[in-house]
């Protein structure tokens, strides 16, 4: 391969053999390099590849001001958060983890580091990112010594969230405080205190981040099976009745419709959380 374009001493593009730019990423790569010379493959210690001009250009731009230790750090993390979630993250995290860690670090300096109010619904209903954010922190403090709080923990697990379920984070943060109300619905009519450690429990939030992305993306279940709602409004009547009043919550608040099948499907994750 070929240099195509200088970033800085560390970072180049090139062009693979499908005639797509990549990013080629190497300590001292670009040092005294020209446009036009050959890469040695030993130089080689990351290729990036970016769908679209755009998200590429951006990416391109980041880079060239990014010192690579923050690079390589972040690259570290994606990495890890997809081995721990076993799926594919979408590429914007490349540019949205990256530039959140330099000016995460920029803060810190400044002594400029903020709270973040959703760390217990995090640590709660998406734990699994929250552990990449805590595996995150503690890879930042050993690269770069400095120690992070909990709280970035969390910021930089939603970031992950981001990733996965391809939202924005504004969205991701409305989902997340969807989540807690309907959580507090249930406990409030059956006034009781959910396990947070129990299975049913983790289906039910499960079953809430689709219902949330649904809600997000203007989206309804593709069938409203009035016989599922009717026997399951016979079979768990309390239940069903809670479903209902979590249905009118999300239409007056959040101006979306939800089905009667919807309904019966909380219904019967809110039993399988009750039961003991």
């Amino acid at each position: 391969m070929k240099i195509s374009k200088l970033i800085n001493n560390n970072i180049v593009s090139s062009v693979d053999e499908n005639g797509r730019e990549i990013i080629i990423m190497g300590r001292g790569i670009g040092f005294k390099a020209r446009e036009g010379m050959d890469i040695p493959d030993e130089r080689i210690e990351k290729v990036f590849r970016l769908e679209g001009e755009d998200v590429l250009g951006r990416f391109k731009d980041l880079l060239a001001r990014m010192p690579l230790e923050y690079i390589e750090i972040s690259d570290e993390i994606i990495n890890y958060g997809k081995k721990v979630l076993n799926k594919p993250l979408n590429q914007n995290i490349y540019i949205t983890l990256m530039d959140h860690i330099n000016f995460a670090v920029e803060r810190f300096h400044q002594n400029m580091m903020f709270p973040n109010p959703l760390i217990r619904e995090v640590q709660n209903f998406y734990r699994e990112e929250y552990l990449i954010g805590e595996y995150a922190v503690a890879l930042i403090q050993k690269k770069l010594g400095i120690q992070f709080p909990v709280d970035e923990a969390v910021s930089i697990a939603l970031h992950i969230v981001n990733a996965e379920y391809n939202t924005a984070m504004r969205d991701t943060i409305n989902i997340t405080k969807l989540i807690q109300q309907v959580v507090g619905i249930v406990a409030e009519y059956f006034n009781f205190e959910p396990d947070e450690t129990s299975l049913n429990y983790a289906r039910f939030i499960t079953h809430l981040k689709f219902l949330a992305q649904r809600i997000y993306s203007k989206e309804l279940l593709n069938s409203d099976t009035k016989e599922l709602s009717a026997m399951i409004s016979k079979v768990y009547p309390e239940e069903y009745i809670c479903g209902q009043k979590i249905q009118h919550f999300i239409q007056k608040n959040y101006g979306h419709e939800v089905t009667g099948e919807e309904v019966a499907y909380l219904a019967v994750h809110i039993r399988r959380m009750r039961a003991v």
